[in-house]
């Protein structure tokens, strides 16, 4: 598996790894019933690995096109960009098409026309046609089918920002005005069923926008590629990040286990904690995925060690082709669904998600194989008395 793995260069494994996870994550949430979803972000902090998600997907974009902008000029990285959310939206439609027709026959065969309503799919039962036209048009997202529209607005959104990667502070001055707009006007896209995205492109352009500044490593001398900036560690602010942390913890508890208490909270504080909304990316929620960020970047070292073990390359391979691995899990997840409410026992509990990470790496390790022989590199061989090939470096390029 480590031979399918991209590393070396100015790849950061940290990423892949923590995208790899944030996927699991993503899988695991979308399960109803699932006990491990008691574990995932969600419920011990004010944010959750579509935060994490997009705040990577930022750094890799940042260091990518980034790279292309100083090489190539805007003109080639415009046109990348537009080539890669042309690539996810194609993706979507497909996920789209392919998950309406796993529910909707779901359904049909198990007399359970709820999956459609709270899945938000009886519209395309009562109105394919237009439904079907609002889906091509990015009007209509139907439940879990709201991440993907979310990146390819963000990539979009990145094509005229793209040359103020040079100046970072002019650029996160003007997406923190856009967010603050977005948040106080409700400047938001339009939504078919909904009035408006549910993800809010301008208000996430944000925490996108700061993963691209952390991962865009400007040229040093010479024209060479310098180190990516990085936030300097001091302990006020590490201080200051843990203690977010503590809180959003303390809140998720009190919230999910210990309600009595919620109800003896002061009635501000309760009216505080309803409104940490999650579609235009509230300032607490921000302000959470920032800290576990800066947190775990200075605890894990770009050069840990442990980065390139065979524990963690299931999660790299993921990590390394998210977009394959997060359509798969949008169908695995709605299979775990099927297969707890047949049994939520500890035995199927244990299946569907081992299962579930299993298959996950195996559609990434499928997506791997096939890069590596399209790119032409030979298949790497393994070391004597080893059972797993070495690593082969490749380029930054985000899955």
């Amino acid at each position: 598996m480590q031979g399918l793995v991209r590393g070396g260069g100015a790849r950061d494994l940290r990423v892949d790894f923590f995208r790899g996870l944030a996927l699991w994550f993503i899988f695991i949430d979308h399960v109803p019933g699932n006990r491990l979803g008691d574990l995932t972000l969600r419920n011990i902090a004010f944010c959750d690995a579509t935060e994490a998600f997009v705040l990577l997907a930022g750094y890799a974009a940042g260091m990518a096109y980034g790279a292309t902008l100083e090489r190539r000029g805007w003109l080639f990285g415009a046109a990348a960009l537009l080539r890669r959310a042309g690539t996810l939206y194609v993706a979507h439609i497909f996920l789209f098409v392919v998950f309406a027709a796993q529910v909707g026959y779901s359904a049909a065969i198990l007399d359970s026309p709820a999956y459609l309503d709270e899945l938000h799919l009886d519209p395309f039962r009562e109105q394919p046609y237009h439904a079907l036209l609002q889906a091509l048009l990015l009007r209509y997202q139907p439940a879990f089918l709201d991440i993907l529209p979310l990146y390819i607005a963000l990539l979009v959104l990145l094509i005229p920002a793209l040359p103020l990667l040079r100046r970072p502070a002019l650029l996160l001055g003007l997406s923190g005005v856009i967010y603050g707009l977005a948040r106080s006007f409700d400047l938001n896209l339009p939504n078919w069923i909904d009035g408006v995205w549910f993800f809010n492109p301008f208000g996430w352009q944000l925490l996108f926008l700061i993963g691209c500044v952390l991962g865009h490593a400007p040229p040093g001398p010479g024209g060479r590629r310098g180190p990516a900036p990085v936030v300097p560690f001091r302990q006020d602010l590490a201080a200051g990040a843990v203690a977010v942390l503590l809180l959003g913890a303390a809140a998720m508890l009190v919230t999910h286990s210990a309600e009595d208490w919620l109800a003896l909270a002061p009635e501000g504080l309760t009216l505080m904690l309803a409104g940490i909304d999650k579609g235009a990316l509230h300032p607490v929620r921000l302000l959470s995925i920032l800290a576990l960020a800066y947190l775990l970047g200075h605890a894990v070292p770009r050069e840990a060690a442990w980065l390139r073990g065979r524990a963690v390359a299931p999660f790299l391979v993921m990590g390394q082709h998210g977009l394959p691995v997060f359509c798969a899990g949008i169908f695995l997840s709605f299979l775990g669904r099927l297969a707890l409410e047949q049994s939520d026992r500890g035995l199927m509990q244990l299946a569907v998600n081992l299962g579930g990470l299993a298959a996950l790496v195996a559609v990434g390790l499928v997506a791997a194989w096939y890069r590596q022989r399209e790119r032409g590199e030979p298949a790497p061989a393994a070391p004597r008395g080893a059972g797993l090939p070495v690593a082969v470096p490749s380029s930054t390029t985000p899955a």
